[in-house]
């Protein structure tokens, strides 16, 4: 009786534990087939955004127009105007090298051209009664004009001991004190315009036909980090650096402050355009693959994986050129664990731009 007892509750408990394991492995195919449960994913629905084409590249500043100074001829300087860190005008009288043995014989060769002229006055009216011949009278003016060229090379090589100032700017550190005596050609400070500086970068090659003259560019510095300043594109260098695969670019900055210095590192940032209708995805939702990038997008409830072109990358989205359109929902999370033709379950769904 006992025994019989004992099989009979034996029997119903290998019963219940079948019942129990066919009605899990039912739930777990109606959920997932195969017997795997769907995870629930993060989506995104796809709209339109504003996106602003912006490109950062580096950059340096370089004054505007820039010279050293240097003398042309060796000499003693008798006479240093170079006030360091000063502006100076244009055709200021900065050096001048010690010149009193030509001063000397341009005195010699003007005296010598006023004798000259009163001998050429005197025959003049001679010529007029036939008191001299026209040769006469023809070689005296020769020798006129052969003073005439004497003094005129004088007086070059008196300018040659003069350093101006070749426009407006601000004098550098010189390197020399009066009564040095100098070497052709010897640097004795340098000139920087200040009004205005030059901003010089590079951009890369797919980007050089979206840089234009006259493009408004935004850059700041490691000395003035809040502060941004603009300036504006006046010129491409007109080929691609072969090394770099990139393009040079120059720019000027109207606008002086004592932030703007020659040399000085900048980060400098390209407005090169807009798109209204761009179409922007979560970072996350891009699955890269060897040669293409795919995208999954939930169509009918289940998953489909998309080929998609990328464009602009922001802090943490990307533009999508081809593949996906407005109002497509985008798996954002979970892209590991789907497989196509699965179903798709929500856990959230975002909408808007991001």
């Amino acid at each position: 009786m006992n025994t019989f007892r004992f099989f009979g509750w034996g029997t119903l408990f290998l019963v219940v534990v079948l019942i129990s394991g066919c009605s899990a492995k039912q739930g777990k195919e109606k959920a997932g087939g195969k017997g795997r449960q769907v995870p629930k994913v993060d989506a995104y629905v796809v709209s339109p955004s504003r996106v602003v084409n912006e490109l950062t590249v580096s950059g340096s500043l370089l004054p505007f127009e820039e010279v050293v100074l240097k003398n042309e001829v060796a000499g003693r300087v008798v006479k240093l105007n170079l006030p360091e860190g000063k502006f100076v005008k244009s055709g200021t009288l900065l050096v001048k090298i010690f010149d009193d043995d030509l001063q000397a014989n341009l005195r010699k060769l003007l005296a010598q051209l006023a004798v000259q002229h009163e001998i050429q006055k005197r025959q003049s009216e001679l010529l007029k009664v036939n008191g001299i011949s026209q040769t006469d009278y023809d070689q005296l003016s020769m020798q006129i004009n052969s003073l005439n060229a004497e003094i005129d090379a004088v007086k070059a090589q008196i300018r040659k001991t003069e350093i101006l100032a070749p426009f407006d700017g601000i004098i550098g550190l010189r390197t020399i004190s009066e009564g040095a005596v100098l070497q052709s050609s010897t640097a004795v400070a340098t000139l920087r315009q200040s009004n205005k500086v030059k901003l010089d970068f590079s951009v890369p090659e797919k980007y050089s036909s979206l840089v234009m003259p006259g493009l408004e560019v935004e850059f700041s510095l490691q000395n003035a980090p809040n502060e941004i300043f603009k300036a504006s594109v006046l010129a491409t260098e007109q080929g691609i650096e072969t090394t770099t695969r990139s393009l040079k670019v120059r720019a000027v900055v109207d606008k002086s402050s004592p932030n703007l210095i020659p040399g000085a590192y900048a980060n400098v940032k390209l407005l090169l355009g807009e798109n209204l209708q761009a179409i922007m995805v979560p970072s996350n939702a891009i699955i890269p693959q060897e040669r293409t990038k795919n995208i999954i997008v939930s169509r009918q409830g289940k998953a489909q994986f998309v080929e998609v072109e990328t464009g602009i990358r922001k802090a943490a989205s990307i533009e999508i050129l081809s593949g996906i359109a407005a109002g497509d929902t985008v798996i954002t999370s979970g892209v590991l664990f789907l497989k196509p033709g699965m179903p798709v379950l929500y856990a959230n769904v975002k909408t808007g731009e991001l």
